[in-house]
Formats: structure tokens, C-alpha cells, sequence
């Protein structure tokens, strides 16, 4: 399949389900290296390679612009190129303010690339029978993707079913669709045989998305007591040519704290590169990074304890609107968290604390996270037998979410976790938005519990009618518990011998769930692949967000400037946890990835030819088990209505949010250089 070969298929699209308006067949142009110019199909793997090796494609040559600072660069503003990010925020009068500041820093940072690396390599399986489509691949989002390959393919959605049960990892990369999966289908339409195209880890790095690298220039203003009265965060983007991709994390720096006023600015910079895409909290890992490590810099210049400068700048409400926040436990994170880590022990003076020939470092920085949450549709069965189906169209990417799904319905219907059975991951199920921004567990709990409280008033209403079981309790306060209607009384009915008294088998309920401030389309926008998202600070009632604090020790040779992270705490505060053990492993995970961000992953990106250099696990640094010691994970209590019926706070990204901060501020603690450009390498440390 060359050039030419997909003339009668339209051109992905950027945006919702797709990852890049770049349609690598669809004309001659080569938007960045690394792009498909060819895919060959043979009966074996090793045929296949080797036909792939023979074709020659021949190019017209110009200079590529590879990253911030290459000739040829454009630099555009990022408000509005993203429906996630509209407007750049301010509040109150920055320039006086910061004028007038008796206190005040002026700082630069920067994040490199960095690409995803799941452990399951990319992979489309596509075959036709007769003019249906199946396509076996990992996604984050089937319901979007089985719309927008219809779209690209020019067929009946109804006639594409996309296939994804589990997941070998994702983080973002498997959200948005790649044009690999069209043209694998087009394979497949053409040889009348199903073909699976599997992406190496090397071709990944050109195929797929990847975090863009980010520059950023903080300038915080405070008075001698510590209070903050102006805060600017520019910030500035890399992105490719034909998609104006933005993360905008402004958003979130610029309500963290009371900050008195606020000035914020994004821009994009075009080079020739593929787009980028979502990555474990997009915005918030560059962007709070910075933020936090301006915040340790204007502690150090106030003379003040990191932990308390925090606490004295903890708003009452968001700096920018002047809206509550729906719950906000960030200090109570602190507290446990400090206490935890043993933070009263530190002693504040830079280079002090010792062990031998390391010396020991503590920082700390605060994980942010907006809650969000998305219309879904769940269907769920009961059968006589007190068995329960649960179906949705969401996607087990490692989460947990089958889990807290049927833990929903056990709680709801009173059965046992080990009768319910979950079925997701396939687009012919009731749709769900695609799992990213933390929004899965809270959208599908949210209609799982509407379809569940359907099946009960049902119940209830049979089992309390006349001539039923409970006939005499139908003015008594019911609830449903080890496969029973039990009455306050403590008359009690089985399930099902109250189906059998409706002469039903089963009692089966659709839910469609919309969130609070939910347009009148949003049901036929999750149908469409397109869903809206609500929370963070679009809602106009109150800005919703999960809240964490982390603490980090360092130890690094005295001689050879070795880092090594030997302990982290963090307490995080994400509203109702429905699951105590997939909770922590996906906090602790994100901690431990935070340990990459700082100290290994980087994309290098050679200038003269805008190529990735180390595309392969052997070159880009990622931890290992002997880089990690002990992690402590604190769930703080923290109860929030107002977020979902659900009452939950999706905290799959928050983990890792606060760690680099943390990690450069214990840093900074241990040696007295400041390191604001990510990773932290021991070249740095020597100089």
C-alpha cells in the first residue's frame, strides 16, 4: 500500500478520536521523519520485512526545523487551537503588582519530549466479512475511533466494530486514533485476508504521539511575609505544523494558590515533527513542574520553611473566577504527608544533612489534578439466579476500572462481587468516553449506579405491590443486600423469588449518565465519539480538583554526583476512593514515573535533521526496580458531592504530577544547585 492506494479514503482528522491531521498516503508531502511512506503485506513477518527493506522511495530535500530555537520556527498563539484550552487566564493588575512586590524571582524552565513506551507494542489487527469491519487494537476510546475510521473509510459506523478488551499499557498513546489504522483496513479490504500490522518500538517514536518539549518563564512577586501578590506563567509549546496541538497547563498553575493577581500566556512553536498527543496529565506535569520549583525558589528568597509558604498562600476560593472549590484538602495532605515523611527533622540549611559521602536532600511540591467527567452509558442485567451482567464501552487500560465497575453494582444490588460479570472494550457495547483525564471511573460508576437504582425501584416497587412478598413493608425503608430485599423491619425477600413474581427470567436496564451542566446534545455527542467533558473549572457552581503533596529525600554522592531517590511520601486527597489497592498502585505508579521525568526520560531530538535519536529502550532512560525504594502512598479522606453521584475523583494522573518538583527541590536542598531544566543528569550536578 503506497501513495495513491488511498485515494478513495479521506484524510484523518485532529482532534477528538484522531491524532494528527497528517495523512501519511493520502499525498507526497513528508511532514516529519519517521513517517509511513509504505506498508508492505506478506504472509510471514520476516517476508513482510524483508519486502519493506526493498522499496526505495526517492525525495525532494529541505532542511527541517527541528525544535524551539531552529531557523524556520513559527510561533503562534495556543489560545483557542483547543477546545480544552479557550483562553489564556489573568486576574487583577500583574504589572503593578509585581512592581510593587518587596520580594520577587524571575525564572526559566524547561521539559524535553519525552514518548510513552507501554510495554504492549502498537498493534492493528483489521478483517472484513463481507462489508462489516473488525479491528483488534489497543484503544482508549473504541466508541470515538469506530466513528472516525468510518469517517475515513466512508461506510456506516454501524458497519465498524472496534475490538479492545485489555490493555499493555497506554498513558495517552492509545487515546487518539493514528493513521495506521486506516490504511491497515484498506490492507485488508484490498487482499480479502485479515493483516495485522505491528509497529516496532523504533517506528513507534515517528507513528505515535509523544509529550512535547515545554520552556516556561515564572515570575512570582510576595510581600516580606510570605503572601504572594503577583504571579505570570508563560509558557510555550512544541508542536507540528499542520495541528496545533496544545496542553495549556496554565489552567491549573494559575489557580493553585492566592496569588492576588495572575497573568498567564501560552504559544505554540510549529516545527516539522509529528503531533504530539496526550501523556499522563499532559498539562499539568511541564507546567506544575515549573510552577513548583518557582515556588521552592521564592521560599529559599523568603527565608521561609517550603511547606508554610504553601499553607500561608492556601486560597478560600479560585484566584481567577472567585468560585469555591468544590473541596480542596491540600493542606490536610501536607499535614499527613509531613508527618508521615518526618519533614520537622529537616534542617533547613542547604548542603547540611549528611550520610557518609551522600549528601541528603528533602523537598517537597504539591500534584494537581482537575476532575472531570464525561456522559457514559452502562447496561446491566440481574437474573433469577442473583447473576449480574454489566456492560459499557469503556476500556480496561490497567486501572482497575472492570473492578470498580463491579464493585459499583455489587454495592447497589447486594450481590456478591464474585456474580457479576463485566464486559468492556468493545465498541459495540454501550458507548463511554475514552479513558483519559482521569474521567473513567467516575463516568462509568456514575451510570452504572443510574442503571443499578433503576433495577432496584423495580424491584422494590414488585416486592411491596399487593400480592407481593413484601406487601406489607411497602411503606418501610428497603434496601437490597446478600441477594435479599430486606425490609427495616427485617422482613426480608429473595431477588429472586421476586423476578419470579413479576414472570421474569431477568430484569435488565439501559442508564445513560450526563453530568451536571450538560448541553442537550451531550448524549448524542457520546453516540457521535465526540463526548463533553465537565469539571475542572468549567463548571460555573465551583472549581473541582484532586489534590496531592509530595516529600522526596535525595542522596547523592559527594565524588561522582550520583542521585538516588531512597524515599517518597505523598498523600493525596481525591474525593470517595472505591478501591483502597488499585487506588495506591496507581498513585504509586505515577510517583515512580515522576522519578523518570526527573532524573532519565528525554527524547533527544537531533537538530539537523528534526530526528529522534535514542528510539529504543536501550537509549531512553526509564527507571528500573533498583531505582525505586520505598514509596508511601497516604489516601486522605475527603467526601465531595458535588463532583458526580458517584462522589468520586479520578486520581490515575495525580500521582506523578508533584514528583519532579520535589525531586529538584530536595535536590537543591542536598547541593545547592538549582536545576530547572528536566531530566536531572549528573553533567549537571558536576558543573
Amino acid at each position: 500500500v503506497t501513495y495513491g492506494d488511498m485515494d478513495k479514503v479521506d484524510k484523518p482528522k485532529f482532534g477528538n478520536s484522531g491524532a494528527t491531521s497528517i495523512g501519511p498516503l493520502h499525498d507526497r508531502t513528508i511532514f516529519h521523519d519517521g513517517q509511513i511512506v509504505a506498508l508492505a503485506v506478506a504472509e510471514t513477518f520476516e517476508a513482510a520485512e524483508e519486502a519493506a527493506r526493498l522499496i526505495r522511495a526517492e525525495y525532494e530535500e529541505e532542511k527541517p526545523t527541528a525544535t524551539f530555537d531552529s531557523p524556520g520556527t513559527a510561533t503562534i498563539p495556543a489560545a483557542g487551537k483547543s477546545p480544552l484550552f479557550k483562553e489564556d487566564v489573568k486576574a487583577g493588575d500583574f504589572d503593578a503588582a509585581y512592581a510593587d512586590a518587596a520580594v520577587k524571582i524571575d525564572q526559566r524552565y524547561s521539559t524535553p519530549t519525552q514518548h510513552h513506551n507501554p510495554i504492549e507494542l502498537f498493534s492493528t489487527t483489521a478483517f472484513w466479512e463481507g462489508d462489516q469491519l473488525t479491528v483488534h487494537e489497543p484503544s482508549q476510546n473504541v466508541t470515538g475511533w469506530k466513528v472516525e475510521l468510518a469517517r475515513q473509510l466512508k461506510i456506516d459506523p454501524a458497519k465498524v466494530r472496534i475490538v479492545s478488551p485489555f490493555i499493555g499499557g497506554a498513558f495517552g498513546s492509545k487515546g487518539p486514533m493514528t493513521p495506521r489504522t486506516a490504511i491497515v483496513a484498506v490492507a485488508a479490504k484490498r487482499l480479502g485476508r485479515p493483516v495485522r500490522c505491528v509497529a516496532s518500538r523504533m517506528q513507534a517514536f515517528g507513528t505515535q504521539t509523544y509529550r512535547a518539549e515545554t520552556r516556561h518563564r515564572i515570575r512570582i512577586g510576595a510581600g516580606k511575609d510570605g503572601r504572594i501578590t503577583a504571579f505570570a506563567h508563560e509558557g510555550w509549546e512544541v508542536t507540528s505544523r499542520p495541528d496545533a496541538y496544545v496542553v495549556g497547563g496554565t489552567s491549573a498553575t494559575g489557580r493553585m494558590y492566592d496569588y492576588g493577581s495572575v497573568l498567564t500566556h501560552v504559544s505554540l512553536v510549529q516545527a516539522d515533527r509529528n503531533t504530539p498527543g496526550y501523556m499522563r496529565s499532559p498539562p499539568e506535569t511541564p507546567y506544575v513542574y515549573a510552577l513548583e520549583n518557582a515556588m521552592d525558589e521564592m521560599a529559599v528568597a523568603l527565608g521561609m520553611d517550603p511547606v508554610e509558604f504553601r499553607r500561608i498562600n492556601e486560597p478560600k476560593t479560585e484566584p481567577i473566577g472567585k468560585k469555591p472549590f468544590s473541596s480542596r484538602s491540600l493542606i490536610q495532605c501536607y499535614d499527613q504527608a509531613a508527618e508521615a515523611f518526618g519533614w520537622a527533622d529537616r534542617d533547613p540549611k542547604v548542603g547540611a544533612m549528611r550520610d557518609g559521602d551522600w549528601l541528603v536532600g528533602m523537598g517537597c511540591a504539591t500534584a494537581i489534578y482537575p476532575t472531570a467527567v464525561a456522559p457514559c452509558a452502562a447496561r446491566v442485567r440481574l437474573t433469577v439466579d442473583g447473576d449480574v451482567r454489566l456492560q459499557c464501552g469503556s476500556h480496561e487500560i490497567g486501572t482497575g476500572v472492570r473492578t470498580v465497575a463491579g464493585q459499583m453494582a455489587s454495592e447497589r444490588l447486594g450481590v456478591s462481587i464474585d456474580k457479576i460479570s463485566v464486559e468492556m472494550g468493545d465498541s459495540g457495547l454501550p458507548p463511554a468516553p475514552v479513558s483519559g483525564g482521569s474521567i473513567s471511573t467516575a463516568s462509568v460508576c456514575s451510570a452504572v449506579l443510574m442503571a443499578c437504582d433503576a433495577i432496584r425501584t423495580k424491584l422494590y416497587a414488585a416486592a411491596t405491590a399487593e400480592g407481593g412478598p413484601l406487601a406489607s413493608s411497602h411503606n418501610e425503608e428497603l434496601e437490597l443486600a446478600g441477594g435479599k430485599i430486606v425490609a427495616k423491619s427485617g422482613a426480608s425477600a429473595k431477588v429472586g423469588d421476586v423476578l419470579k413474581a413479576m414472570q421474569v427470567g431477568a430484569i435488565e436496564e439501559y442508564a445513560e449518565f450526563a453530568p451536571k451542566g450538560a448541553t442537550p446534545e451531550a448524549l448524542k455527542k457520546l453516540y457521535a465519539g465526540t463526548p463533553e467533558f465537565h469539571g475542572g473549572e468549567q463548571d460555573e457552581d465551583s472549581v473541582k480538583y484532586a489534590f496531592g503533596a509530595e516529600f522526596v529525600e535525595v542522596r547523592i554522592n559527594r565524588y561522582t554526583r550520583e542521585v538516588r531517590v531512597p524515599r517518597i511520601v505523598g498523600a493525596f486527597a481525591a474525593g470517595r476512593i472505591m478501591n483502597t489497592r488499585t487506588a495506591r498502585s496507581q498513585l504509586m505508579g505515577g510517583m515512580i514515573w515522576g522519578i523518570g521525568q526527573a532524573l532519565h526520560e528525554a527524547t533527544e531530538v537531533d537538530r539537523r535533521y528534526a530526528r529522534y535519536v535514542n528510539r529504543d529502550l536501550q537509549d531512553y532512560l526509564v527507571p528500573v526496580n533498583a531505582d525505586i525504594k520505598d514509596l508511601q502512598v497516604i489516601l486522605v479522606p475527603e467526601v465531595d458531592h458535588a463532583v458526580n453521584p458517584a462522589g468520586v475523583k479520578g486520581l490515575g494522573e495525580l500521582g506523578n504530577v508533584g514528583t519532579a518538583a520535589a525531586v529538584a527541590s530536595a535536590v537543591y536542598h542536598a547541593t545547592g544547585k538549582r536545576i530547572r531544566d528536566l531530566p536531572i543528569r549528573i553533567e549537571q550536578l558536576l558543573v
